[in-house]
C-alpha cells in the first residue's frame, strides 16, 4: 500500500467553515489527511485550498448528509482516496428557523420544521456513520465524534437555576436525540475498537449563532479534536465539554 494510503484519515462533515473548519485544521496539524465534507462546491474547495496553504493534506468530499446517494458517493470517494477512515466527525447541523429572540416556541411549532432539523442533525448522522462504518472498521484506532450542544442536556434544561438560553423546541431536542443515538452506537459497538462520543463546543461566535458567543471556533474545536484522538482506553458513549462530562 502506498504512503498516501497509510496516513491517518479523518472526515469532517460541514467542514467548510466555523467549528467544522477548525476541527479539520486541528486534525490536519496533527498529521491527519482530512476530507472536507460540504454541500457547497465553492465553499468546500475554498476551504480545501486554505487548509492546504496551511500545510494540511486536505481533499474535498461533496456531501449532503440528507441524501442517500450523496453519502454513498462520499464513502466511495474516501475509500478511493484513503482505503479506510480513522476519524469521523459528524459536525454538519442546522438550527432551523428561529422566531423573535431566537426562540422556537413549542406551542406554535411547525412540525415540518422539526422534521427538517431532525433530518440533518440526527438522521444525517446515522446515514453518514453507517456509510462510513466499513471504512472505520479497517482502522486500528477508529473514532467517531458527534457534535452536540449543552442545550441537549435534559438535566440542565430542567434546572431553573441554570441559564441554558432561549427555548429552542426543534434544535435542542434534536441534539438530545443525537445524544441518545450516540449511546446506542456505543452499546452496539462495545465489543469493537470504535470509540464514539458526543462533544459540546460551547457557545461559539460563528454564522450559526449570528456571531454571538464568547468562544472562538478554535476553542470550540478543542474538545472534538481531543475526542477524535483518544487513546485506545479512552471513554465511549459519553458527552463532553471542555470542563469535563456534560450531564445527560
Amino acid at each position: 500500500m502506498s504512503e498516501t494510503k497509510t496516513a491517518r484519515t479523518a472526515l469532517v462533515t460541514g467542514a467548510n467553515k466555523g467549528i467544522g473548519y477548525e476541527i479539520a485544521a486541528g486534525l490536519g496539524a496533527l498529521g491527519y489527511r482530512v476530507g472536507v465534507g460540504a454541500r457547497d462546491e465553492a465553499r468546500r474547495e475554498s476551504a480545501v485550498e486554505k487548509l492546504r496553504a496551511g500545510g494540511v493534506d486536505a481533499f474535498g468530499v461533496p456531501l449532503d448528509v440528507t441524501g442517500d446517494e450523496s453519502v454513498t458517493a462520499a464513502a466511495e470517494l474516501v475509500e478511493r482516496r484513503a482505503g479506510r477512515l480513522d476519524v469521523l466527525v459528524n459536525n454538519a447541523g442546522i438550527s432551523g428557523d428561529m422566531g423573535p429572540g431566537w426562540i422556537q416556541d413549542p406551542t406554535t411549532l411547525d412540525v415540518d420544521l422539526v422534521r427538517t432539523v431532525v433530518e440533518t442533525n440526527v438522521l444525517g448522522v446515522i446515514r453518514v456513520t453507517n456509510a462510513m462504518l466499513p471504512l472505520l472498521r479497517r482502522s486500528t484506532a477508529p473514532r467517531i465524534v458527534n457534535i452536540s450542544s449543552a442545550v441537549a442536556s435534559l438535566t440542565r434544561q430542567a434546572d431553573p437555576d441554570i441559564d441554558i438560553g432561549p427555548v429552542m423546541a426543534a434544535y435542542s431536542p434534536s441534539k438530545t436525540f443525537l445524544n441518545a443515538v450516540t449511546v446506542q452506537y456505543a452499546r452496539q459497538l462495545a465489543d469493537t475498537n470504535i470509540l464514539i462520543n458526543a462533544a459540546c463546543p460551547g457557545l461559539v461566535a460563528t454564522d450559526f449563532t449570528g456571531f454571538h458567543g464568547p468562544r472562538t471556533p478554535e476553542q470550540g474545536a478543542a474538545t472534538p479534536i481531543r475526542l477524535a484522538t483518544l487513546p485506545d482506553d479512552g471513554p465511549t458513549g459519553s458527552f463532553f465539554e471542555d470542563d469535563g462530562v456534560v450531564p445527560w
